[in-house]
């Protein structure tokens, strides 16, 4: 079997039971845009840095375009070894391109990586999901106004207590979608904050511009503790 990439300490392969354990594609292979997007503004970052040259991050970007272009076409099959699609797109990138590939990681974490890549993904869940709450509301507003000179009985107590218009009883599921539009705005914000640069710990002695990788990645601003 395959060693992994952060296998240094080990001298076995990983039982096949715990490699089944530890296997995240079924949930995160989806995270693959987001992941391969980061990577490239993170390169490009390290090479403004003079960190890594302009020709190592001309070929991990070309090699990271390819890898998108086959995952978008179904083209590429990867090992059972590759426990995540983290681990799987940085082996596929070093067998294409050879050693270079590994250059991507340079300062940065898995933690600060993968945590990225969800506050992507997360920042497009949300806005996608405030889309479906607006065309629910507009439907409910055509419903309503349909509705006007519909009366209904009000309950309260499981009893019949006042008339109401059925359009006013809609316009009620209005407001409550329009308080978790808000709710998820909020949670928006608090996502809109990106970690790359934190390191797993205290952050990289390399002289990374993360405000640039944040403005690329389309964060609004960067954590401001590494932990």
């Amino acid at each position: 079997m395959q060693m992994k990439l952060w296998s240094g300490r080990f001298t076995k392969s990983t039982d096949q039971l715990v490699d089944k354990f530890m296997a995240s594609f079924p949930w995160d292979l989806r995270l693959y845009p987001y992941e391969i997007r980061a990577s490239i503004e993170h390169v490009k970052m390290l090479a403004v840095q003079k960190i890594i040259s302009d020709k190592e991050a001309d070929e991990i970007k070309s090699g990271l375009n390819r890898i998108f272009r086959d995952l978008e076409g179904g083209k590429l099959q990867f090992n059972e070894s590759d426990e995540d699609i983290h681990m799987a797109i940085e082996r596929e990138l070093i067998d294409r391109i050879g050693t270079v590939g590994g250059k991507m990681h340079t300062a940065r974490s898995r933690n600060d990586q993968v945590l990225t890549d969800m506050r992507m993904y997360i920042k497009d869940e949300i806005k996608d999901t405030q889309k479906l709450i607006i065309d629910l509301q507009k439907v409910l507003i055509k419903m309503s106004e349909a509705h006007q000179e519909t009366i209904m009985p009000g309950y309260t107590h499981l009893q019949k207590a006042q008339p109401i218009l059925f359009g006013h009883y809609l316009m009620a599921y209005f407001f409550m979608f329009e308080r978790d539009k808000n709710r998820l705005s909020c949670a928006l914000r608090r996502t809109d904050i990106m970690p790359l640069g934190s390191g797993a710990l205290a952050g990289t002695t390399f002289n990374i511009d993360r405000v640039l990788v944040a403005e690329k990645l389309d964060f609004h601003k960067i954590t401001e503790n590494s932990l």
